[in-house]
């Protein structure tokens, strides 16, 4: 908790200021979550500070929120792109990522749990850059990276808007964002160490190596090809509904139930199945 709150003066989240009238005052909270890897190990304890953005009104408090987010397709066909050019895919995750956006509205928010300055207690605090919880977070935060990007020479892809590519001479730099967990890969290795610098440079980065698990696919990047599977999406939905030691079949239905035409039934069009 007090490693979040460090995070927020270091990065200039807020002000304390007294306490506005007529101005509504969002409340705060902690979140408390284990970060697993794809075996469900934990690997960190992380406490986050979230705004009640459910109590926000919009027009009063925010106007924009949309921001976009890539789609599973997408991921696929980065991951066949990079098969077919040979080349390594790396992930990288940005450490509290929404606090990076600047924020177009005034919001207070008041003062979290445990952490109330004690000579000015009745004081709110004043937003200048994006919290977790917030209706128009994510929007921010992808402005401040998109444009960070494109300041360095990147471009937008024409159909995707979370897809950033470089290309000098032959080769080609691709990195794809998904809100704070970026994968990134280039025919050229030396792009990939001047890329993570460049991130390195505005924002906290967990270079997290070669990519192996993204959005519930596990990834495995070897010499004859890249190979994906979601077992670890399976064996959580078996852990769910204690199917852990169910009884394995290779049909979605049992063989030893008889299925026979119904002569009083209505015909059906067999394409739709």
């Amino acid at each position: 908790m007090q490693e979040e709150i460090n995070q927020f003066e270091r990065l200039k989240v807020w002000r304390l200021v007294p306490r506005p009238e007529g101005k509504s005052i969002i409340g705060t909270k902690w979140i408390f979550k284990n970060k697993k890897d794809e075996d469900g190990v934990v690997v960190r304890n992380k406490a986050r500070l979230v705004a009640k953005g459910y109590r926000q009104q919009e027009g009063m408090d925010y106007n924009e929120t949309f921001a976009p987010v890539a789609r599973i397709e997408v991921i696929r066909m980065f991951l066949a792109y990079a098969a077919h050019k040979d080349f390594i895919i790396y992930q990288m995750d940005v450490k509290t990522a929404f606090l990076n956006g600047v924020l177009k509205e005034k919001v207070y928010v008041s003062q979290p749990e445990g952490f109330v300055d004690q000579d000015n207690p009745d004081h709110v605090y004043i937003l200048d850059n994006a919290l977790y919880g917030l209706k128009q977070a994510p929007r921010a935060w992808y402005d401040s990276l998109s444009q960070h990007l494109l300041d360095s020479g990147y471009f937008k892809g024409k159909i995707d808007n979370t897809l950033f590519i470089k290309r000098e001479g032959d080769h080609i730099m691709l990195v794809q964002i998904y809100v704070d967990d970026i994968i990134f890969g280039s025919t050229d290795p030396n792009f990939c160490e001047t890329f993570s610098k460049l991130m390195a440079t505005r924002y906290e980065m967990s270079m997290m190596g070669e990519l192996n698990f993204f959005l519930g696919l596990q990834v495995k990047q070897l010499q004859a090809g890249i190979f994906i599977n979601q077992l670890k999406y399976i064996k959580d939905i078996l852990k769910k509904y204690n199917m852990e030691n169910a009884s394995i079949i290779k049909t979605p239905m049992s063989t030893r139930i008889s299925l026979d035409s119904d002569p009083n039934g209505q015909d059906v069009d067999v394409t739709t199945y």
